[in-house]
């Protein structure tokens, strides 16, 4: 069988543009992989299309929409997700203009869907006693507990994204002072995050009782499984949700469940509200564009309750304000109507 236009323009896209042109990182590509195997898959089910037949021109902004509103129906999908898909397509039938001048219009009429709008939700993150507490949790009893408080520890002091603390090998761990760890963000794009004291003297502890400073070992996965093999961005969140259960109780207003993502904010708010410049703040989360970063000065309430609290005089009495049932010539004048 002879391949079809879509099917030459989307290989070349994943395997080819995306890794080479546009340097993205194997996780954003895995991402825009997975958006077009649920395309396929609803052009199969729902518009009878076999995925061999697929050409460029099998689709339209209408086909696009219908997609997109089946993630949301079928799916569940949040508006937030079905942005991120439909950033995929646009990608790629941007992509497709250039190499196809035939299929300008069809590429045009789909860039031309909009992303929908959405209520960018609050920041949640742990305050520094809950964090604190958090960190505390596993303890050092046994070996796993001992892993596990320096991975989270390690999880905070850096601001990492999960991904990134999954990727650590040992030689991305310098403790000699001033103590650093390299983290590989989105894009490959590599930074040098300092840490502080405690956590370095928690990682050689931890690396001396796993033999990770001996020669050899400096391409080995810095934290492992019981499988000694790295572990997972799930197998960081079922640690983290482990030890965040403990605090339930004492904080019935924390979140019931606790991401990496979560620690990775409450490290952004501690710094911002301790007063670390913005400009800071994004070089250690590695962020592209201090847009990103300023999102936690405007979550700050409570900075923005005492800003407030410092400038505007308190004007409100003191005293139990009247109630209007009690006030007679108040009655008396709405009886009157």
């Amino acid at each position: 069988m002879k391949p079809t236009d879509f099917a030459k323009h989307l290989t070349a896209y994943l395997s080819e543009y995306l890794p080479g042109a546009k340097n993205m990182s194997s996780n954003t590509i895995l991402s825009y992989r997975d958006t077009f195997r649920l395309l396929l898959r609803y052009c199969r089910d729902h518009e009878n299309i076999k995925i061999e037949k697929l050409r460029i021109s099998s689709f339209n902004d209408k086909l696009v929409l219908r997609f997109l509103d089946s993630l949301e129906r079928e799916r569940e999908s949040g508006i937030r997700t079905r942005n991120i898909r439909l950033s995929a397509i646009h990608s790629f039938f941007s992509y497709v203009q250039s190499e196809e001048p035939g299929q300008l219009l069809t590429c045009q009429l789909i860039l031309s869907v909009p992303f929908k709008k959405y209520q960018t939700p609050i920041i949640k993150h742990l305050t520094p006693e809950q964090t604190r507490e958090l960190l505390a949790a596993p303890g050092f009893k046994t070996r796993a507990a001992r892993r596990d408080t320096t991975l989270l520890s390690v999880l905070y002091d850096t601001g990492a994204r999960v991904q990134e603390l999954c990727d650590l090998v040992v030689r991305d761990v310098r403790l000699d002072h001033p103590s650093i760890i390299e983290l590989t963000g989105k894009g490959d794009k590599i930074r040098h995050v300092p840490i502080v004291a405690n956590t370095a003297k928690l990682l050689r502890s931890y690396m001396e009782e796993c033999n990770l400073l001996r020669n050899g070992c400096q391409d080995m996965p810095l934290f492992v499984n019981q499988r000694r093999t790295k572990l997972t961005r799930a197998g960081v969140g079922h640690i983290l949700q482990k030890y965040a259960v403990v605090l339930f109780e004492k904080y019935p207003n924390m979140p019931r469940k606790i991401t990496p993502h979560q620690i990775r904010h409450s490290k952004a708010m501690h710094m911002y509200q301790a007063g670390v410049s913005l400009v800071y703040i994004r070089d250690i989360l590695g962020h592209v564009d201090i847009a990103t970063t300023d999102t936690y000065a405007r979550a700050d309430v409570e900075a923005k309750r005492k800003a407030l609290e410092n400038v505007c005089p308190d004007l409100t009495p003191t005293e139990t304000m009247p109630e209007w049932n009690r006030d007679q010539n108040l009655l008396d004048y709405l009886n009157s109507f």
